[in-house]
């Protein structure tokens, strides 16, 4: 069935995404390279790393769900809820730098795709 395919495939590349800021747990160079701002004060860099876990887990969360239909409807619900409000709040008039301007764009490919995946796993279930 192509609609269970298109969602595990929405399921893996947004969990592959959410997977790449892990390697900010590696400290401010990389947070830095990653997003393009300095992160001089060490309670931020603090909770960006901390940032950088839960991405990890996230990801990891939607790549396991991504082969277990039972999670999938949390998973999508999920990588929705972190898009989303990323293109959300990016796009309320806040100054990004270039490298958030593109993670904002991803985000915006990665909600249109998870958008029509959650679409599809409800109305699969209702036929």
């Amino acid at each position: 069935m192509w609609q269970s395919r298109y969602i595990t495939l929405a399921l893996l590349a947004a969990g592959l995404v959410h997977l790449l800021p892990l390697t900010g747990v590696l400290g401010a160079p990389r947070l830095a390279a990653l997003y393009g701002v300095a992160l001089d004060d060490q309670s931020l860099l603090a909770l960006m790393r901390h940032r950088a876990v839960l991405f990890g887990v996230l990801g990891a969360f939607m790549l396991h769900a991504a082969w277990s239909p039972p999670l999938q409807a949390w998973a999508l619900g999920a990588a929705l809820a972190s898009t989303a409000s990323f293109v959300r709040i990016a796009a309320s008039g806040a100054s990004l730098t270039p490298p958030l301007r593109t993670v904002m764009w991803i985000d915006v490919v990665l909600a249109v795709l998870l958008l029509v995946a959650f679409a599809l796993r409800f109305t699969a279930r209702r036929v």
